[in-house]
């Protein structure tokens, strides 16, 4: 056995032999004969019914764009990726990210003899972004600089689906990323929105063309959509937990809520400053970082930027959406026991936004909590 194969690690095995293998800084499924495959992949990419390997791997983050890569492009340089596993380039197709394959999460479900498993790295703290959002490039020439994140997605699949219920499959993955991302409260790094995905996220879906199973319909009505979905979600959480430290207990917390706001401990200061009270910024950080991780002001938080939010969307018009927020506001001083013949009423200004209202607010809570 050479020195490579004894640097593999077997990963998990699906019912439908489908073997993952982690290696170096690379995870790839070892495919069965009569394998369909629909890729994003700069390598063999779009629909083929000949792959037999399909890959990601972890490239260093300290490159700056894909004339850094060994080979020069994407393309050439997941061919070398390929030989060096020991794989065939010609029968492979892989997907390049900054996460580290030690942190690939594997999620599989089944219900009668149909399973679907996801193989998933995510990282979204870097890139994370919302569609729509203000673009970083425009591409020319097949040239592109990468940024560092990427949620990476391998759907092994063990039943016989026609090309265009692949495709289904794959948007059907798309949205329970999204999804998942939603259920995060995962910020865009691009605005203030939340964000639906990175901007490289790549996914490739396999399909049996040997299986006794056949099906037409890979969208949210069927059940192999619910199992795509479920799958997906779990899968994304766990990863972007572990690569990214994005999780349902890191999300209690004002602070994080609001930087997709771009607001921050030295804001907070530097509004804390100029109200009345004692004015010493350690006291005033600490009182901060504490308060900040209060389950009720955080969903109060949660509540106040969700209506600027539905105000931005225009979804609420903004005169009834500040009354609704100033109507939150004016509660916190009773919510944390304050005492209400301090000078509260004059902390709102009907002229400023409502979150920098909040600010104010919260600012003046904190102080005199």
């Amino acid at each position: 056995m050479s020195n490579d194969m004894m640097q593999r690690k077997i990963l998990f095995k699906t019912s439908g032999k489908e073997v993952v293998y982690l290696q170096d800084s690379s995870l790839f499924v070892e495919l069965p004969k009569g394998r369909k495959t629909l890729s994003t992949s700069w390598l063999n990419g779009g629909y083929h019914n000949n792959i037999e390997y399909v890959l990601n791997h972890t490239i260093d983050n300290r490159s700056h764009g894909t004339s850094d890569l060994e080979g020069g492009n994407v393309k050439e340089y997941l061919k070398i990726v390929a030989k060096r596993l020991g794989l065939e380039p010609d029968s492979s197709t892989g997907m390049l990210t900054t996460a580290s394959m030690e942190n690939a999460v594997v999620v599989s479900d089944s219900y009668r003899g149909l399973e679907v498993t996801a193989i998933v790295t995510g990282g979204v703290e870097i890139n994370g972004g919302r569609a729509g959002d203000e673009a970083s490039y425009y591409q020319e020439d097949e040239h592109f600089e990468p940024v560092g994140g990427t949620i990476n997605a391998i759907l092994l699949i063990n039943a016989d689906l026609p090309d265009y219920a692949m495709a289904r499959a794959m948007i059907t993955a798309t949205e329970a990323k999204s999804a998942a991302l939603q259920q995060l409260m995962a910020p865009s790094r691009y605005s203030s929105g939340i964000a639906t995905g990175t901007g490289t996220d790549m996914m490739i879906i396999v399909a049996d063309s040997t299986s006794h199973i056949r099906l037409t319909d890979a969208g949210k009505h069927s059940k192999l959509g619910e199992l795509i979905g479920k799958c997906m979600m779990e899968a994304i959480i766990k990863s972007i937990g572990m690569q990214s430290g994005i999780t349902a207990i890191t999300q209690r917390d004002m602070l994080v809520r609001l930087e997709r706001f771009k607001v921050d401990e030295a804001m907070y200061w530097k509004v804390a400053s100029t109200l009345e009270g004692e004015n010493k910024k350690p006291i005033f950080i600490e009182k901060l970082r504490r308060v900040a991780k209060d389950p009720t002001l955080v969903s109060l938080t949660a509540s106040v930027l969700h209506i600027i939010d539905e105000v931005s969307w225009g979804l609420i018009p903004e005169n009834a959406g500040r009354k609704a927020a100033f109507s939150i506001m004016r509660e916190l001083p009773s919510i944390f026991d304050i005492d209400m013949d301090l000078p509260f009423n004059d902390i709102l200004n009907d002229h400023d936004t409502i979150l920098d209202n909040w600010i104010r607010v919260t600012s003046w809570v904190i102080k005199n909590s």
